[in-house]
């Protein structure tokens, strides 16, 4: 398809292109805007980019507007599709774009051409009726849209500040096929069903509250589950040499300042006074991590030192951007910082990335790479920048891994490789992190001596595996459908006695069970044998043991999977081997 650039350029692009898919979005925005437009003439036009997998676009309507107007509004877009309009790029003067913007009485548009710098090319385009202030990319006709479909309408304040109107945010996707368009919405409508805060509900495992908003209540199961993702991470951490430590949760301000994060990190941290002085509920572990690692004198000989902490964090996140697990105010970092001189560098780096591809295989994971460099609100200079994004480049490029670049994303303090995970339905997340830092060590002076016999800066790394292991939970979730492997789930047995009848003989197959480490529940109710299998497939346990008169005769259990009706005769220690199996 033909794209209409910035600068006016036209090149040929597939969809599958980034550029492609930005410009496809973006004009789908614009459709949506001029469908708006056709049908409520009076309403005013803010911004609509293209974003992830869809687009957007802020409306002010001057009614109250409900999703059930969504496909009176998408069969105007389809017409539009239809009418096939050239999309043109043309120039104004500044004076010119405001007499335009004045006359079509856009007083969002007004407002954006203020903002804009003097003497800024002021770009617009045009499709049809519809004329639009727009830097683009677009495609060069709207009939390239072949499927586009409205999936969901929110509050959205102009340009993000509390201080604007909330607008009407309608939310849109498209693509060049319906076929593609198909198997969206069938994505979209399994991640429905896979939604990590209905699912943490129905399986009771955590609960998210009124009187903690942002901060998520673990029950019992669910500290099951995190409990054993720590384990896993204590095994596999002591594996490698790495070593825990526990730092305290509120830290004194002069410990931030020196760190960077009061400058740079305020507006996301707590912040509270103990003795008339200011003091921060830590955000991040690594400045606790770093008095750590000057409590003692080190040589080079010490170095790499590896330090674990799975620690508590609180960050001031805005309410309207809190989702269940996945956004929160207070989760646990798997944290890790790891001490080194500047020749191993490379190789701590490959032993992180070794060790993050283990434990995604380990849950079916594939994933991405990307390596994000120095923003500018940033701390250090440029040399030990460039050093910093070298070294993590090369380690990339050793172990012959694919990766792409993220300009500008790094940490203030310096350059990081973030790991992209892609679950069962092929959704992305991020978790993984590796950071290579020269500041920190700098500002706190650390410092270890070398085999020269004087004192030297060490590097550090800060990385996390899961990221926060809450979020993390949350992905899962959702990636299994909550439908854990055998080693991960909460219960991994249910125990159903036929009728009271078998009761006794049931209670002894359960203790049996959990006197060889089964995770394993007993269901005694005095209901039919039915009700108790549909009840335990609801809590999508992965195996149920039956208890009947056969069963308790032959000293037997049958026991039936998950998800399959046919079950298998066999005993109490079978069983166990066959769970131990499963959790390898």
């Amino acid at each position: 398809m033909k794209v209409v650039n910035q600068d006016g350029t036209v090149e040929q692009v597939a969809f599958a292109e980034e550029l492609g898919k930005t410009a496809f979005r973006h004009t789908s925005a614009h459709i949506l805007a001029q469908a708006v437009k056709r049908l409520y003439p009076n309403t005013k036009c803010a911004i609509g980019p293209a974003i992830e997998d869809g687009f957007y676009y802020d409306f002010d309507f001057d009614f109250s507007f409900t999703e059930d107007k969504l496909p009176v509004i998408e069969a105007e877009m389809k017409k539009i599709v239809k009418e096939a309009l050239s999309i043109k790029r043309f120039v104004l003067s500044r004076e010119e774009a405001v007499a335009l913007m004045t006359e079509k009485q856009e007083p969002y548009k007004l407002q954006l051409i203020e903002e804009l710098p003097e003497g800024e090319e002021l770009t617009f385009f045009q499709q049809g009726d519809y004329v639009e202030l727009c830097a683009g990319p677009h495609v060069a006709n709207t009939s390239v849209i072949k499927a586009i479909k409205l999936t969901k309408v929110s509050g959205a304040y102009f340009r993000g500040d509390e201080k604007n109107k909330m607008l009407t945010r309608i939310y849109g996707t498209s693509f060049p096929k319906a076929s593609e368009l198909t198997e969206y919405v069938h994505q979209i409508e399994e991640a429905k069903l896979r939604d990590h805060r209905k699912l943490g509900k129905e399986l009771q495992l955590f609960a998210l509250m009124e009187e903690g908003p942002g901060f998520p209540f673990f029950l019992p199961k669910g500290m099951v589950l995190k409990n054993l993702l720590i384990d896993y991470w204590r095994k596999l951490h002591t594996r490698e040499g790495y070593v825990e430590i526990s730092t305290p949760m509120i830290l004194n301000r002069e410990l931030w300042e020196t760190s960077g994060h009061w400058d740079h990190y305020r507006d996301n941290m707590y912040t509270t006074k103990i003795d008339e002085n200011d003091f921060a509920i830590k955000p991040m572990n690594c400045p606790g991590g770093m008095l750590v690692y000057k409590l003692h004198q080190h040589s080079y000989r010490d170095l790499p030192i590896r330090m674990g902490e799975l620690g508590q964090v609180h960050r001031h996140e805005k309410s309207g951007q809190l989702h269940g697990l996945m956004r929160v105010r207070c989760f646990t970092q798997d944290d890790a910082h790891i001490f080194m001189t500047r020749e191993q560098i490379t190789d701590e780096i490959k032993g992180v990335v070794r060790l993050i591809d283990e434990v995604y295989k380990k849950f079916g994971f594939s994933y991405s790479v990307e390596l994000s460099t120095r923003p500018e609100d940033s701390i250090g200079s440029d040399e030990d920048w460039k050093l910093a994004t070298e070294g993590l480049k090369k380690a990339l490029e050793e172990m012959h891994m694919k990766y792409v670049i993220n300009e500008g994303d790094g940490a203030f303090y310096g350059p990081k490789i973030d790991f992209h995970l892609r679950d069962s339905i092929g959704r992305t997340w991020q978790c993984g992190t590796i950071q290579l830092d020269f500041q920190l060590p700098q500002r706190f002076g650390a410092e270890y001596m070398g085999e020269d016999g004087k004192k030297h800066q060490p590097i550090m790394i800060h990385r996390v595996v899961f990221g926060s292991i809450e979020r993390f939970i949350g992905i899962l979730i959702e990636h299994y459908a909550g439908k854990f492997p055998v080693w991960l789930a909460p219960v991994q047995v249910k125990v159903l006695s036929v009728s009271e009848h078998f009761n006794a003989y049931a209670g002894k197959v359960t203790k049996k069970l959990q006197a060889q480490g089964v995770r394993v529940e007993l269901d005694d109710r005095n209901e039919k044998l039915g009700y108790k299998i549909r009840q335990a497939q609801m809590e999508k346990v992965p195996f149920m043991v039956i208890i009947g008169e056969k069963e308790q005769e032959s000293k037997t259990i049958s026991v039936r999977r998950r998800d399959k009706k046919e079950t298998s005769i066999m005993n109490v220690q079978e069983m166990v081997e066959t769970i131990r199996r499963e959790t390898v």
